[in-house]
């Protein structure tokens, strides 16, 4: 195996994806309660799926809605549906019971005690809320099919690294 990483210069980590059953309802949630803007929408008949590429609104690399210009943006969110799901009764896994795998994603925000008070207003349940557990300068929100959010205040970061290292 080859020791010169050179050849990795250019990769980029464009997306993650999560499937979700309710088109509707994860795209409501992802725009209105964490600011994402769709950018690009693929439908795929003969399979029967979409998928949503959401971009948080603060980025200022925009994606413009082209496949090439969508598959080379950083930090998009894609949402997968696949048709029919919605009727299904089992629950999309979120990673964090057993079997484990996928964890969660995480937004940063400016003001932590203030986004995690309009996520409350916004009736957002929470999985952790900010003050509880080990970790009390985090929080953790659910999304429609149950995928963990952490939400962190990257001015507080460093604190609390200091402070579970003593």
């Amino acid at each position: 195996m080859s020791d010169d990483l050179s050849a990795t210069d250019n990769f980029v980590l464009t997306h993650t994806m999560l499937r979700i059953k309710d088109p509707a309802r994860a795209l409501q949630f992802y725009q209105q309660v964490l600011g994402f803007r769709l950018v690009t929408k693929l439908d795929f008949e003969e399979a029967r799926f979409s998928l949503y590429f959401l971009q948080p609104r603060g980025h200022t690399d925009c994606a413009d809605g082209s496949l090439g210009h969508t598959f080379s943006r950083m930090g998009l969110l894609e949402l997968t549906h696949n048709w029919g799901t919605e009727s299904d009764a089992a629950e999309m896994h979120s990673g964090n019971s057993a079997p484990k795998g996928f964890g969660h994603i995480c937004i940063a925000v400016p003001d932590i005690q203030a986004a995690c008070a309009r996520f409350e207003d916004m009736g957002v349940q929470f999985q952790k809320r900010l003050g509880e557990g080990g970790m009390k300068e985090i929080a953790f929100i659910l999304d429609p099919d149950g995928y963990w959010i952490e939400v962190v205040q990257p001015s507080l970061m460093d604190q609390l690294l200091a402070q579970h290292k003593a």
